[in-house]
């Protein structure tokens, strides 16, 4: 039962994205608002989808903590979950993507619409300063930059990997930082079609605020989301009836 409901859900799934897509086309003339209320749309109906067909459902913690205006969204990365479900709780975000993702035919078009902020991580500290200097004009507009520190998907229980990207960011932006911890990687696994029903846990944590030396806000930022994620990920292991991993399987 739960390959089948895992199976109907992905293939609701990418329908969904074609549908939005062609829906999404007009918004093209149209100011960017107007297409990332869209997007937020698509990544509700999404999350509607999770539910109904897969019995995924999601519990939001802490959005009283999410303040007004520019900032630096911080998150943990554990499944492709998280690059459409965080849409919704903001009121204008972008993202800051891998340069090369913008290259893809379509899904870069969309990227570009959204003013997401490419990064091009071979570039060294030029690709750097430019990524900053967009970062800097969106957070000026009132628009929340969502980044995942550690750069890549990482499964649950793994050592983080974060990167010193993010400091750079919150130095450079002087607005607040918002960390969110999550599970979602135990019912959306990467490289993996399952999707587990259960209740994917989403904590949103106090804000940091701008101006504290780097290495005292890096040290801040990860102990935040990391401590949190850990009770996260128990809970949800319990919630499932899932065994902790060893050592060596979560260092794979």
């Amino acid at each position: 039962m739960l390959i089948l409901r895992s199976l109907l859900f992905n293939i609701a799934f990418y329908v969904n994205i074609i549908l939005w897509m062609i829906a999404l086309i007009p918004t093209f003339a149209l100011p960017r608002r107007v297409f990332m209320r869209g997007a937020q749309l698509w990544a509700l109906s999404s999350l509607w989808l999770l539910r109904v067909i897969a019995g995924t459902k999601v519990e939001i913690r802490g959005r009283e903590r999410i303040p007004e205006g520019g900032l630096l969204v911080a998150a943990k990365h554990q499944s492709l979950w998280e690059t459409f479900a965080l849409l919704p709780l903001f009121k204008d975000p972008t993202f800051i993507l891998k340069r090369e993702l913008m290259w893809i035919p379509v899904f870069g078009w969309y990227a570009r619409k959204a003013d997401c902020v490419p990064v091009n991580r071979k570039a060294g500290s030029q690709a750097l300063m430019r990524m900053m200097a967009r970062a800097h004009e969106e957070a000026k507009e009132g628009r929340q930059i969502v980044i995942f520190p550690e750069g890549t998907r990482r499964p649950p229980g793994a050592a983080p990997a974060y990167k010193f990207g993010v400091v750079h960011l919150y130095q450079n932006l002087d607005a607040p930082c918002l960390p969110i911890a999550l599970n979602s990687g135990l019912f959306w696994p990467r490289r993996q079609f399952i999707r587990r029903p259960g209740t994917i846990l989403v904590e949103i944590l106090d804000p940091i605020p701008p101006g504290l030396p780097r290495d005292a806000f890096f040290r801040r930022m990860q102990e935040a989301i990391e401590g949190t994620s850990e009770r996260l990920v128990a809970e949800g292991r319990r919630e499932l009836g899932l065994r902790a991993p060893s050592p060596n399987e979560s260092a794979a």
